[in-house]
């Protein structure tokens, strides 16, 4: 049977854009649209649709209260459509941390389906295998009032946590490098907030659309004791310092000789992905990174980093997937670990932990 989808937004234009992406996929049926919440609530309980694309700047009620709503009376997978804007891009992060299963950027008339299309049914189909995560301290409000009700405080970004000077000393070569897909923002707060400041130079591709990227790193870099921000061309890796690589570039590294350098570029989309963690590990192989490196690859849909993280592991990496109970979506960490690329498999609240052994046998 297809995928059957709701599309929520409160623009005409955009609803009949996705309703039109999705439909030319035979594995998906679009079975209906609603232009604000109160309408969706009616054609959730009427059309029972396996997947919800929501829109979260609409009248009457905003998205993310409705989000809260969903998700403790009538769990789905959601993915979140939003606008290419700072604020936008906060929000869907806020998005991500309630419930919602991914996050794309709202198609208009200067994308084509060929852009897009692929990437929307690709996050429809993982939504559908995604396990609904543990939500704490998340309330919802009671979907009564017809009144626009506004964001939630949370959605500010908190100021940042002191940043911890760096005191072990680790080999110029070591480094730590994290791939994730669906559900991988989350996965990647929850480790990174564990870890202390002692940390080797790291590198992070999440599957996340442009502009987002930057938020996802500011958020993070708001809650942990090193610095996290997006990557840039030229970056030279240090101890403390994590980078993310920007959402539409590949992220590859280079060895100058006493660091690994960061190199951006547009290429084209690997696993239907930019950036994509193959990219990320096959770089760092060919870096030299391997007998120092630390390597794992997170939830997420699709086998993106399988192949990368094998050729890490022949080289001399010690690599680890996440297990199938913590994962959003096994299918990455899945792929790794029949690929047999993955040395070991390893529970998300035990990962830090982890993390901190493996990269310590290369401090000096």
């Amino acid at each position: 049977m297809p995928i059957k989808v709701l599309v929520v937004d409160d623009s005409a234009t955009v609803r009949q854009l996705i309703s039109k992406m999705l439909s030319s996929d035979p594995d998906i049926e679009v079975v209906g649209t609603a232009q604000d919440p109160y309408i969706a609530r009616d054609k959730i309980l009427e059309l029972k649709p396996d997947v919800i694309t929501l829109d979260i700047e609409m009248p009457r009620m905003d998205g993310i209260t409705f989000l809260k709503i969903l998700m403790e009376q009538h769990p789905l997978p959601v993915i979140v459509i939003s606008s290419l804007t700072q604020t936008g891009s906060a929000v869907a992060l806020e998005a991500l941390r309630v419930g919602a299963v991914d996050v794309m950027a709202k198609p208009s008339g200067s994308f084509s389906m060929g852009d897009v299309a692929p990437q929307l049914i690709d996050k429809i189909k993982g939504a559908v295998l995604a396990k609904r995560r543990a939500r704490q301290n998340i309330s919802a409000p009671p979907m009564m009032s017809d009144g626009h009700t506004h964001p939630p405080q949370s959605l500010a970004i908190p100021k940042s946590v002191p940043k911890i000077p760096v005191v072990k000393k680790f080999d110029p070569r070591a480094t730590l490098l994290l791939g994730a897909s669906t559900g991988g923002t989350e996965a990647l707060r929850e480790i990174l907030v564990k870890l202390p400041s002692d940390i080797p130079p790291t590198f992070i591709v999440q599957h996340i659309p442009a502009h987002f990227s930057k938020a996802f790193a500011e958020r993070l870099n708001a809650l942990c004791h090193f610095e996290v921000r997006e990557a840039r061309e030229g970056d030279i890796g240090k101890p403390g310092l994590v980078l993310i690589a920007p959402g539409d570039y590949h992220l590859t590294l280079q060895w100058t000789g006493t660091a690994y350098r960061v190199c951006l570029k547009h290429g084209p989309l690997v696993w239907h992905q930019r950036p994509a963690v193959d990219v990320l590990f096959d770089s760092a192989a060919h870096a030299g990174a391997a007998p120092k490196a630390v390597a794992g690859v997170l939830t997420g849909m699709g086998r993106d980093g399988a192949d990368g993280l094998l050729k890490l592991k022949k080289e001399g990496a010690h690599t680890f997937a996440q297990d199938e109970a913590s994962s959003v979506v096994y299918g990455m960490p899945r792929a790794c670990a029949e690929l047999g690329a993955a040395e070991r498999i390893v529970a998300l609240d035990q990962m830090h932990t982890h993390i901190v052994a493996s990269v310590g046998k290369h401090i000096i």
